[in-house]
């Protein structure tokens, strides 16, 4: 643990190792580490996420009884569905999309479909949702990684169904009238979206990696959470641990000293957060605006309280998902449009337009029968695929931001090469759009020919996540990968600075909109490769303007020189933290 309060480790990729030693006192210590991803300290007891539903028995009903046992299933879907949507709008942002997507999962009529048919042929409403759901996960699984990483976002639609079938209580968070750690398998966005960090002071998982949905809600939350940690599950529940989000490290039955060193360091953040204010900057002067991203208006009030300087990345799937069968109507979208835009006058407002596919269906837009959507028609090869829908959506943005003093930016996303971004600028003129048209970098391709679609739009923004996944063949969701979706991977780093050099050279700019950003450490290292904003969680906001704060721009180059000069994550993470503490 160091002394200086945003000398992190970032995000560690190092699963399940372990260690013990003695404390000044002579108490055993353990320390298991994982991935860090959300930052802050927790220290309480263990706590543990309810058990699975159990598998409901193979009974056969009589002829007569199919009608009910479907009329009971369908009651079933809808009541766990309108839960799904009502947890959503509780939550707002970003856990609103992922939590209407499952609610749409839960009614897909293809799995409903399956359903009555194994309950014409005998089996219990319980049973035959069971089975289908079965069948269907295991087509998942088998569809390539990016969809096998939505197998537990579908157990849980499953486990939540058959227990309201079954009559009994749906697992999850347990009950507690004290503070404690919440030790999970996973964590279903369901759950993740309503912790409370009263109580909930932190989590730890087997599964997951530092971008997948329980990541991101975690650090949207506030509350430290550490995730790939194989064998967390052992922890006995009761056990006192510590849990440090920004290293991944969790201390077993920590000592006295110990705990003293962790909320000392804990409050040091907290002051230097406290103390840090203002638009971003290095030590030097060199200005890094940092924006938010945000999902949606619900969003909004915590990027105006954390000092946004803007939007970097405005993601407008939230209308879309109300209604998979149509798109919502222009006078819908310039009303949310409108919220956001008004929240940041002066300011800048990266707008995102639709990102179907893949992860994200939509029955009026993706096909379904693609063996692979994540290399498929997604993105603007969606929007493309259909103008109609590309059209009403940049003229709502047009009409919501006239009148209004916002720097307006629309960017399109999985740009591959310059007939796409071609194509993209074409649509936003003639839709009338007064704003600067952007690519997102999230295929190799992009990055490499950056200089290329620089001669047809005015800007770059890096999403991190997605470069990652496609640059190493990684999916985000799958925990046993997560090593490679490290932000921190000197290749991702190349890709970045091959991006940013080519923004330079034409005079433009280049951010990162990726979870990337949120990493104070990493955000020095963007910088010094010439990155020239970074957005992310309202959240992260103050640890990285405070981190930048410490460092010249000559340090932030040297730190990202020496990061890429590395062979692993690990290695690059610890070089461009050497330089910057002045080893």
């Amino acid at each position: 643990m160091t002394s200086a309060p945003f000398d992190t480790a970032g995000w560690m990729t190092t699963a399940a190792v372990g260690s013990a030693a003695l404390s000044e006192t002579g108490e055993m210590e353990t320390t298991l580490r994982g991935v860090g991803v959300s930052h802050g300290v927790a220290i309480g007891q263990v706590r543990h996420m309810g058990t699975a539903v159990l598998e409901p028995p193979a009974k056969q009903i009589a002829t007569d009884e199919a009608e009910r046992e479907q009329g009971r299933a369908r009651k079933a879907v809808e009541a766990v569905a309108a839960d799904l949507m009502a947890r959503g709008n509780l939550a707002g942002g970003e856990a609103q999309a992922v939590l209407e997507a499952q609610a749409m999962m839960a009614q897909d009529p293809e799995l409903m479909a399956d359903v009555d048919r194994r309950i014409v042929v005998g089996s219990t409403a319980e049973r035959a949702v069971y089975d289908a759901f079965a069948a269907y996960r295991a087509l998942l699984a088998g569809a390539g990684e990016y969809l096998a990483g939505r197998v537990a976002d579908l157990d849980d639609v499953r486990n939540r169904i058959v227990a309201r079938l079954l009559g009994v209580p749906m697992p999850g968070v347990p009950d507690s009238d004290e503070p404690y750690v919440l030790i999970a398998r996973d964590l279903a966005p369901a759950d993740t979206a309503l912790l409370d960090p009263t109580l909930v002071l932190g989590f730890v998982t087997e599964e997951g990696g530092p971008t997948s949905h329980s990541a991101i809600l975690a650090r949207a939350l506030g509350v430290p959470a550490v995730v790939a940690l194989p064998g967390a599950g052992e922890l006995a529940e009761g056990t006192t641990i510590a849990v440090d989000g920004s290293t991944g490290e969790i201390f077993v039955e920590p000592s006295t000293e110990k705990k003293a060193e962790l909320e000392a360091a804990a409050a040091e953040r907290k002051a230097a957060l406290a103390a840090s204010s203002g638009p971003g900057a290095t030590s030097d002067g060199h200005k890094v605006p940092l924006l938010a991203n945000v999902g949606g208006p619900a969003d909004v009030p915590a990027a105006v309280e954390a000092g946004a300087e803007g939007v970097g990345l405005f993601r407008t799937e939230f209308l879309f998902l109300d209604d998979s069968k149509k798109a919502p109507s222009e006078q819908k979208q310039i009303e949310a449009y409108r919220q956001v835009l008004e929240a940041f006058p002066e300011g800048r407002v990266v707008v995102r337009v639709l990102d179907a596919g893949a992860d994200k269906p939509l029955d009026f837009l993706t096909p379904a029968d693609e063996p692979n959507p994540a290399l498929g028609v997604r993105g603007l090869r969606t929007l493309l695929d259909h103008p109609e829908v590309l059209r009403t959506q940049l003229t709502a943005l047009a009409k919501a931001a006239e009148g209004l003093p916002v720097y307006l930016e629309v960017m399109a996303p999985m740009v591959a090469d310059r007939i796409d971004a071609r194509a993209f600028a074409e649509a936003c003129r003639e839709a009338g759009l007064q704003a600067k048209f952007g690519a997102m970098v999230e295929i190799p391709s992009a990055a490499l020919r950056a200089r290329s679609i620089l001669q047809e739009v005015e800007f770059l923004s890096l999403g991190t996540n997605d470069l990652a996944q496609y640059t190493f063949a990684a999916d985000r969701q799958v925990g046993a990968v997560s090593r490679l979706q490290d932000p921190w991977q000197p290749a991702l780093l190349d890709l970045v600075a091959l991006s940013a050099e080519a923004a330079k050279a034409e005079g433009k700019s280049c951010g990162v909109c990726g979870e990337a950003a949120s990493d104070p450490l990493l955000a020095c290292v963007l910088t010094g490769l010439g990155v020239t904003s970074l957005s992310m969680g309202a959240a992260s906001i103050p640890y990285v303007r405070a981190s930048l704060a410490k460092y010249t721009l000559a340090q932030c180059e040297r730190a990202a020189a020496a990061a890429r000069a590395a062979d692993t994550a690990e290695e690059a993470r610890s070089a461009a933290q050497a330089v910057l503490s002045g080893e």
